[in-house]
């Protein structure tokens, strides 16, 4: 079991089972989300249990996408597709996990987009868009 919150702990939740590889995007919309690139995992639905939820905004980004924030305490916690019939998983921030993740980050995404004060240095694949 996995476990994590955010800042405030207004919103909990519990992941069951192994998380997935973590993922980086440098996407303009995840930097300014975030302040930085959005580190996350995926983990299926039905695995994934959330306290707190009525504390969760969402914001739809895109017409593919929405995103949670705590609203108290403005925490991006989760990527959610749109379309749950083609997709079974929704991203978890990595670093609101309070257990050990477990995983390893695997791969950079939209990396066109990244910021121009740093560089990805770690050997990862990284894949343009």
């Amino acid at each position: 079991m996995h476990k994590g919150s955010c800042l405030c702990g207004a919103v909990t939740f519990d992941v069951e089972g192994k998380l997935g590889e973590g993922e980086a995007c440098h996407c303009v919309q995840c930097r300014k989300w975030t302040g930085h690139f959005f580190a996350s995992t995926e983990v299926k639905r039905s695995a994934l249990t959330i306290h707190g939820a009525e504390n969760i905004k969402w914001h739809r980004s895109s017409e593919k996408v929405r995103r949670g924030s705590c609203s108290e305490c403005g925490s991006p916690l989760f990527f959610d597709p749109i379309d749950h019939e083609k997709h079974d998983w929704l991203g978890i921030s990595l670093g609101a996990f309070d257990t050990p993740t477990e995983t390893q980050m695997a791969l950079h995404i939209f990396v066109a987009e990244k910021g121009d004060y740093y560089e990805i240095t770690d050997g990862l694949p990284q894949n343009e868009y």
